[in-house]
């Protein structure tokens, strides 16, 4: 080898190490805000890989979904005999962030049934998947995601299939990394990690903190627990030296029948502090809505009267495990323990009085659960389902509502952070400064302290005395004999020029606490705004009426503080009524319940006694804690 051709050998070596470093630097974006900034996206997305959005023949690939949250007219089934739509959505506004988060779960599967080059195409299990869709997804999810196992044509071990899920799982890596666009637009690598024991929901989302992320995503046959999740996660990502880091986000925790957030490890005994340390570090974030309803805390439609928050009334579904939509012998109305957050939260704190470790110190976004690869599709006036749940809409536009009446279109995750890049947004979620919404992008800012002035409102510097004087949502009080006080401000979603946002009625505190006799407690206090306001919505036009806010702030202080109390506190701001996307339709209609032949197929819901024709939307922020001594 001549000198001559080391020489160059070793220039081209050094330019391409200077060109990673380069690469690699971090540069300050050109809107980097020190006081940070609300980023809007959606962390649960599933395309054409997900088998339950592939059987109701979605046709998104991961690249169109992130996309369309950038503003780009999507497609969706069902599809003419030429391949195409028959129906199109695009949103008003566009996401500042998104991950693709397709089922683990035989993604292989799902692959080579769809793939007349495999092997495997012509197996029976694939044929029933194909051509008898809604029975052959009752088989794989059955087998898959209740039992955690492989099915039969996988061979020894799955190995089949596992070998089978790298394509998908590289492409679903490529779409995000090459949508990720610094500074305008982040696009994280994630997936879903879907386990339901006898059909009872504990699954959870993982999202990587960059390009770093394992051969294969760990899925609940590898794993059939949360514990086993983490362990994996600790030894194929946060343990290597790549710089792979995760965190697991559960979601819709109203389905899960208790299940979600146990205090036992699997085989029943308790969970150790190192246990709790483990789940704190993974499940920094929790799920408190999206398509599938509410989680933030349970409401009875027995005794709604003795219930203490009728606010709790918001897109609560009939049943607590998914498994009773579909079987009648399987339904059960949900149970006040049946993992709703604001009960997860206070026994979080009783594990940490035992313990010294809280498992469940998580803040609060939200996302939709799209089956139709349609991130961010919120808004209740354009609603069109979301498959996955209700109405797949594979074959024909379905007459009437698109969707089953208990369902919703969604919310969104918000993230406070100096710029809109991974690194930024995921140390946002790391420290949980964090919030979510139902819909609306609402501006929420939560902060807690001992010595916040009662006029800071009137500030120009509300929101560097907020950091200055104590913590942001997410973060915790420091030990002080002085009730804290908390700094909050509210902005009305501005909307868009064709669809104004609803304004404010009210800001709420939600506290939640272990009293001197070790017993769980709760409030609700009202802090800012007006209940009482008039404010109501014309059910024949869906027009608001009534007065309102555009902006709530104010400077509140516990009046029941006791400093050897344990306590957490989250703010609600609650929206002016506004109509229900399933009555949007029924206006739309011109559907009179009085008079049957107005009622035309497919809307028989309007007239349902199930049926909430007015909501209010909603922002919840992630909590602050109060820890004594």
């Amino acid at each position: 080898m001549s000198f001559k051709y080391v020489r160059s050998l070793l220039a081209v070596i050094l330019c391409m190490t200077a060109s990673t470093a380069f690469s690699n630097r971090s540069v300050v974006c050109e809107d980097y805000n020190p006081l940070r900034t609300a980023f809007f996206g959606d962390t649960h997305i599933h395309s054409r890989y997900s088998l339950d959005a592939s059987t109701q023949d979605t046709r998104t690939t991961p690249e169109q979904a992130y996309e369309f949250a950038r503003g780009k007219k999507l497609g969706v089934q069902p599809w003419d005999e030429n391949g195409k739509a028959l129906r199109y959505l695009q949103l008003s506004r566009p996401l500042d962030f998104a991950m693709v988060s397709d089922h683990a779960e035989l993604l292989g599967e799902v692959s080579v049934c769809n793939n007349p080059d495999s092997e495997l195409y012509s197996s029976w299990q694939c044929w029933m998947l194909r051509d008898f869709p809604r029975g052959g997804y009752f088989l794989f999810n059955l087998v898959g995601m209740s039992e955690g196992k492989r099915l039969g044509f996988c061979g020894e071990n799955g190995e089949l299939c596992r070998k089978a899920a790298i394509g998908p799982w590289q492409q679903i890596q490529a779409a995000a990394e090459s949508a990720n666009d610094r500074c305008q637009f982040t696009s994280f690598i994630g997936y879903e990690w879907t386990g339901a024991p006898d059909s009872q929901n504990i699954h959870r989302n993982v999202i990587f903190k960059n390009s770093q992320v394992p051969e294969l995503p760990v899925s609940y046959i590898d794993g059939p627990s949360a514990e086993q999740l983490f362990q994996s996660l600790e030894e194929e990502c946060r343990s290597n030296e790549s710089g792979c880091d995760a965190l697991t986000i559960p979601h819709n925790s109203n389905l899960s029948n208790g299940l979600m957030f146990p205090t036992v490890i699997k085989d029943g005994t308790p969970i150790t502090s190192e246990d709790a340390k483990l789940r704190a570090s993974y499940e920094k974030l929790v799920e408190v809505m999206q398509h599938k309803g509410s989680s933030e805390c349970y409401f009875s439609q027995d005794a709604p009267l003795g219930n203490a928050d009728e606010l709790c009334n918001f897109e609560q579904l009939p049943y607590n495990q998914f498994s009773g939509r579909t079987f009648s012998f399987m339904k059960e109305a949900p149970k006040s323990n049946g993992g709703f957050l604001r009960q997860v939260l206070v026994e979080g704190l009783q594990q940490e009085k035992k313990l010294g470790e809280n498992p469940f110190k998580f803040g609060m976004i939200a996302s939709t659960d799209t089956h139709l690869g349609a991130p961010g599709a919120t808004d209740e006036d354009n609603f069109i389902g979301h498959g996955g749940a209700g109405s797949p809409n594979k074959d024909k536009v379905k007459a009437g509502l698109p969707d089953a009446l208990e369902f919703n279109p969604g919310g969104l995750a918000v993230l406070w952070a100096e710029e809109n890049t991974r690194e930024s947004l995921f140390a946002a979620m790391q420290r949980r400064e964090a919030y979510g919404t139902s819909g609306p992008r609402i501006s929420v800012r939560f902060f807690g302290g001992h010595d916040y002035p009662e006029n800071l409102c009137k500030s120009h510097d509300f929101i560097k005395e907020g950091y200055t004087r104590g913590v942001p949502m997410g973060g915790d009080l420091t030990i002080s004999e002085k009730a804290p006080s908390f700094a909050i401000s509210a902005l009305k979603d501005p909307g868009t020029k064709n669809s104004p946002g609803t304004s404010l009625q009210r800001v709420q505190v939600i506290k939640g606490w272990i009293d001197n006799k070790g017993q769980s407690r709760e409030k609700v206090f009202e802090v800012a705004g007006n209940p009482d306001n008039g404010a109501s919505v014309d059910l024949n036009t869906c027009e608001r009426k009534g007065e309102g806010y555009a902006s709530l702030c104010t400077v509140w202080q516990d009046p029941e503080f006791n400093p050897e109390q344990s306590a957490f506190y989250y703010t609600r701001v609650i929206e002016n009524p506004s109509c229900r996307w399933s009555q949007y339709i029924c206006s739309a209609s011109k559907v009179d319940c009085s008079k049957p032949e107005t009622i035309d197929e497919g809307l028989e819901g309007c007239c349902s006694p199930d049926h909430q024709p007015i909501i209010q939307e909603r922002a919840w922020s992630s909590p602050i804690w109060y820890t004594p001594s």
